[in-house]
């Protein structure tokens, strides 16, 4: 064994540095949020060999004087955190005094800064945590800092890096979702030879979604707005004897969330498009992901997941930031009630949008990738790699996602046009895959969205005290009014566009389902049917199915629910899990119409059933209700447990596909499936009916 040794300060700051660094991106992530917390408002990213070579980032923010510059470096200093108490009150992204000492202890520092009352700036120099140079020089209001050679001096850790395609995308997509997540502030990410990112301040978060992530995500995707102050929880007070003579009652402050949504229609595969900002950052909270899946449950599949964007807003006290090493896990005081307003504010407001899914998108999704094929991933990166499908070497074209795709989907169609007409060597030479100049849109990005009054009625404890509030600021669903004189931004190179009018067709609803005129069946399985807006193909399988399992939740809610007695008790075999799970249900399965009981060690005798289950059919939806799935939780709460129910019931007693029906039971169908709460999808997930619109058979008829 050998002898103890003090490790010198340099190799400490070393291994604490492989704690804080661990890629490039969370050094880009350490010194992006500093410039924010400076009061930045542009912000320029360069990046040289995927983050080992150079990582500079440029900002327009206060700037530091010589004296904090050199303190900056120095370990445990902050300038964010001014006593114990401000630890409960977190307010900045960045505070931990930890960054930037472990950053210049594996790589070689330059920063340039200058403060706003200063002449001249301040230049430091830092090679492998060594201060070598300082010195007076000319700069500009804000800080340059240049990160070179990283990890130079710690070649194990060097070695454990991704290639430079995966660090850069894992840079850009951090970059990315800060700029969703910030649509007031300019945002660039440039590598020595593409402009990868280039995102000039907008007004609102809904013309962010728009300029980065193109007009298909941003038509799919519903608003949600909603608050409540926290008074409504219960704010934890000290007890009378404890409490001073000046006490004065905590401010409860206001929980907002905002932001959008995806449409049913929309799903992913993983949770890698849900992307949630807790005061401005960006976190990966379990919390909220169980309240979102929540929302959806019914809605989507279980193996599918929505494209979420949403801001929570929160006194800084409600919630703790200060749990994880990377920030990007938080806790609140007061989880369960932010978990529900969370679940009850999405919900509704997809209920309350009731958006109707489109028949091509169904069937054939557009060329241009849509956010279930490449929206950007937190953890993976880009889907694309911007390196290998970025732009040309030398190109000035800045990259996004839907930019990228857009170009390539042209240069396919143009490729393909050429071959098929076989065009001559002279209308060859007009040929050009160069995007047509954009004409600039005066006015704000128009989205088919409701007024802001009425998208805070999206939750029904929605509270009317945000004027009285001093101390809100402006949420990031604000849709100010037009200005005719303001320039739309769009950052260079993206698709033309035309004006709102024309760009976004009529977003259909489903709230006219009850006035459809059925045609006919097609196959025995599906309703034709037309209304004003289109023609519309609805399951009839599952249009019956979400009908009876909305009507097995009223009825059990009110404890009425119907059953049948059958003329001799129906036997079913089960095995030992299966006999064990229904004793732990016997009671909810009494109470949603079924009468049974054990009828040996393994059998069950079915006496009674809910009206409409009958025969092989109620075999199966007992053997389902009852069959044990070890993928599942271990133990469902009473509300999953109805659910589960009413879904299995509602599944075996609808009407089945190849049944003929009468024209008065398809129109009945209609008119009740126009009364659900929610007619967009049966109660497993998938959707019930689907639009041909006017407008694309004109397009299928080339008439317009």
């Amino acid at each position: 064994m050998g002898r103890i040794r003090v490790l010198s300060d340099q190799v400490a700051n070393q291994i604490a540095a492989g704690e804080v660094v661990e890629r490039p991106a969370s050094v880009v992530k350490e010194l992006l949020e500093n410039a924010m917390d400076a009061g930045a408002t542009r912000i320029r990213i360069e990046i040289e060999g995927g983050g080992r070579k150079l990582i500079r980032i440029v900002d327009n923010g206060h700037g530091m004087v010589r004296d904090d510059a050199m303190l900056a470096f120095e370990r445990h200093a902050t300038s964010k955190l001014r006593n114990a108490e401000d630890l409960n009150h977190i307010a900045t992204l960045g505070f931990r005094g930890e960054a930037l000492p472990s950053i210049a202890s594996v790589a070689r520092v330059e920063m340039d800064t200058r403060s706003e009352d200063d002449a001249v700036g301040t230049r430091i120099e830092i090679v492998g945590g060594s201060m070598t140079k300082v010195e007076d020089v000319g700069a500009p209001t804000g800080t340059t800092i240049a990160i070179r050679d990283l990890f130079f001096n710690v070649p194990a850790r060097k070695k454990f890096l991704k290639s430079e395609p995966t660090e850069l995308s894992h840079v850009a997509a951090l970059v990315t979702h800060y700029a969703l997540a910030h649509p007031n502030k300019h945002f660039e990410l440039h590598t020595a030879t593409n402009a990868l990112l280039v995102a000039p301040a907008v007004r609102d978060a809904s013309e962010r979604v728009f300029q980065i992530l193109g007009g298909d995500v941003s038509r799919d995707m519903i608003p949600v707005a909603a608050e409540i102050d926290f008074t409504r929880a219960g704010l934890p007070e000290p007890p009378p004897w404890r409490r001073e003579e000046d006490y004065v009652p905590p401010t409860p402050g206001f929980l907002r969330v905002s932001g959008f949504v995806s449409k049913p229609e929309l799903q992913k595969l993983n949770r890698g498009s849900i992307y949630v900002f807790v005061n401005g950052r960006q976190v990966r909270d379990r919390l909220i992901l169980h309240a979102l899946t929540e929302a959806y449950k019914n809605i989507l599949p279980p193996t599918s997941f929505p494209v979420v964007l949403l801001f929570l807003e929160m006194p800084a006290a409600e919630v703790d930031v200060n749990v994880h090493p990377a920030k990007t896990e938080v806790r609140f005081r007061q989880s369960s009630f932010v978990h529900d307003f969370v679940r009850d504010a999405v919900r509704n407001s997809v209920l309350k949008a009731r958006p109707a899914a489109s028949f091509l998108t169904a069937v054939a999704p557009p060329i241009t990738p849509r956010a279930g094929d490449n929206f950007l991933n937190a953890t993976e990166g880009f889907d694309l790699d911007p390196v290998v499908r970025g732009p040309g070497p030398g190109s000035d074209a800045p990259w996004s996602e839907h930019q990228i795709s857009e170009a390539e989907a042209q240069d396919r169609q143009r490729e393909l046009e050429r071959v098929s007409d076989r065009i001559d060597a002279q209308d060859a030479e007009g040929f050009s895959l160069t995007a047509k100049p954009t004409t600039p849109v005066a006015g704000r990005f128009s989205f088919p969205l409701e007024d802001r009054e009425d998208q805070f009625e999206n939750h029904p404890e929605r509270s009317a005290a945000e004027s009285k509030d001093p101390h809100s600021s402006t949420p990031p669903w604000t849709y100010p009014g037009s200005d005719p004189h303001a320039a739309t931004h769009l950052p260079i190179g993206t698709p033309n566009q035309a004006p709102a009018a024309e760009r976004i067709e009529d977003t259909a609803r489903l709230d006219g389902l009850g006035g459809l005129r059925p045609l006919g069946q097609l196959q025995n399985s599906f309703i034709l049917a037309v209304n004003e807006q289109g023609l519309w193909i609805i399951d009839q399988h599952v249009a019956h199915e979400r009908i009876l399992f909305e009507k097995v939740l009223r009825e059990r809610q009110v404890e009425k629910v119907q059953r049948q007695r059958l003329l001799m008790p129906l036997l079913i075999d089960l095995i030992p899990a299966q006999m064990a799970n229904f004793a732990q249900m016997a009671d909810e399965l009494s109470r949603n119409g079924f009468e049974a009981e054990p009828f040996g060690p393994r059998t069950l005798a079915v006496k009674a059933a809910p009206v409409g289950l009958e025969g092989k059919e109620l075999e199966l939806a007992l053997a389902e209700l009852l069959q044990t799935d070890d993928d599942a939780p271990q133990a469902d709460n009473m509300e999953e447990r109805r659910r589960r129910i009413a879904a299995s019931i509602a599944c075996h007693a609808a009407v089945k596909i190849n049944m003929p029906l009468e024209q008065s039971k398809m129109q009945w169908l209609l008119d009740e499936l126009g009364k659900t709460e929610n007619p967009m999808a049966c109660p497993h997930g998938r959707p019930i009916a689907l639009r041909y619109s006017h407008k694309e058979i004109q397009r299928a008829f080339q008439r317009i």
